[in-house]
């Protein structure tokens, strides 16, 4: 498998959906295929949700999951990357990369100024991969749990 032979889809149907589950898993173990199932259907219907995956042989390979939003700190639309993630038997092999690229595209498509994400600041090597895509620090990102 490589890049050269993947392809970028956006999951529709609870088929797509239940295949791209097993790599999400690896960077949202808290959910069982139960929750994220209700969960990504919820979010899509509510809050214009979209996943997104590549392929390549048949397989998922990478996963984001991303929204457009209209930011005032941005003076305009963003696409907001939720999550973004490759499987861990496949990284550096230029899965996130080519996903990367497709959602720059997407936002350029849909008139976005921006492309952002947050990243939990325990995941150093998620960091050194968006540095690498040419992304910086804009922000911190607050929380407090309720």
């Amino acid at each position: 498998m490589s890049p050269a032979t993947a392809k970028v889809a956006l999951a529709t149907t609870p088929d797509d959906l239940r295949r791209c589950f097993p790599v999400m898993h690896q960077l949202r173990p808290h959910l069982d295929e139960a929750r994220f199932m209700e969960l990504v259907a919820q979010i899509m219907r509510v809050d214009d949700f979209h996943l997104a995956y590549v392929e390549d042989g048949g397989a998922v390979t990478a996963v984001a999951g991303f929204r457009f939003m209209e930011m005032l700190f941005s003076n305009g639309r963003v696409l907001y990357v939720d999550d973004l993630v490759t499987d861990s038997t496949l990284r550096s092999r230029g899965y996130g990369a080519q996903l990367m690229d497709w959602l720059a595209d997407r936002a350029r498509a849909n008139g976005c100024v921006a492309l952002t994400l947050d990243s939990g600041v325990q995941r150093f090597d998620a960091h050194r991969f968006y540095f690498s895509q040419r992304m910086h620090i804009s922000s911190y990102h607050f929380s407090l749990s309720l």
